[in-house]
């Protein structure tokens, strides 16, 4: 299969895609640039600056989106009026970078060091009511996370590891036994993932250029060419949520480097996704 390009090069650093029809369609960030971005049905791109990094988000139950700033988080009101929380810590060398709710309306996003050192980040969750947990340590690049159909499994990216692992997940619990569930090697480059209805995982490949699918044993099924080598992330969108939403970057590129890079790009896929987890705060 093969992505269309849906934008034009609009992003720095385009990451996290969220399909939501409270919000009327997809948006997703320009992860850098700290601004979130949406698309409008006539493929106008709209955006927002929320800081100096707009992370990951999600929509929330009541209206409005969580989403992760630098170093921490804030929540959007349904008229749109944002209210950054506490930081979660004080330094200037680490940001976050991606994120997920859970089945019990949760939301979880992990950091990164600027500098990508290894163990420089780690993943939080930040529960209704305001309080965060910092629930894994020893993290290098914290991307993709999502969990299965029926919630008690979620699939994880730490770039620096080259893997996509899964735990098995309980309320209380969390997150428990890590293992592989899909080994890259040393070039492979697991960023943003999504599940479907199937329970089939998707995993971006950044410098990659495709998406891969893998079914619930970890064997590779589908592949999706992507025209732009820097694939971020994923996510179903559209009404029937049948469409594949791909993320790009452009960052590290020249100017007349990778073209398309920093687009927004679409597959038809022949399966269907999950409706987005909402944030219960």
């Amino acid at each position: 299969m093969r992505a269309e390009q849906v934008t034009g090069p609009v992003a720095h650093h385009a990451e996290g895609p969220v399909w939501s029809p409270s919000w009327g369609g997809l948006r997703w960030v320009d992860m850098l640039a700290g601004d979130v971005l949406a698309l409008d049905p006539d493929g106008t791109v709209r955006r927002r600056s929320v800081g100096t990094v707009a992370a990951a988000l999600r929509p929330r139950r009541g209206g409005g989106a969580v989403i992760a700033l630098e170093r921490g988080f804030a929540l959007e009101d349904a008229d749109g009026s944002l209210t950054p929380l506490d930081p979660v810590w004080s330094g200037d060398d680490v940001r976050m970078n991606e994120g997920g709710c859970d089945p019990d309306g949760r939301f979880w996003c992990g950091s990164m060091a600027y500098d990508q050192r290894p163990g420089g980040g780690a993943l939080y969750r930040l529960d209704p009511g305001g309080p965060v947990h910092r629930v894994l340590d020893g993290v290098t690049i914290s991307n993709g996370l999502e969990w299965s159909p029926d919630g008690t499994l979620a699939y994880y990216d730490d770039t620096g590891t080259h893997r996509t692992d899964v735990f098995d997940y309980d309320p209380d619990a969390g997150l428990t036994n890590r293992r592989p569930f899909v080994d890259f090697g040393e070039d492979g480059n697991p960023d943003g993932l999504t599940v479907d209805a199937e329970g089939g995982v998707w995993v971006a490949l950044f410098g990659g250029g495709a998406v891969h699918r893998y079914d619930p044993t970890g064997r590779l099924d589908a592949v999706v060419d992507v025209p732009a080598a820097q694939v971020t992330a994923c996510t179903f969108g559209g009404e029937r949520l049948d469409e594949l939403f791909i993320t790009t970057s452009r960052e590290n590129l020249g100017p007349d480097d990778d073209p398309q890079a920093g687009s927004l790009f679409r597959a038809e896929v022949g399966v269907r996704g999950l409706p987005v987890r909402e944030f219960a705060g």
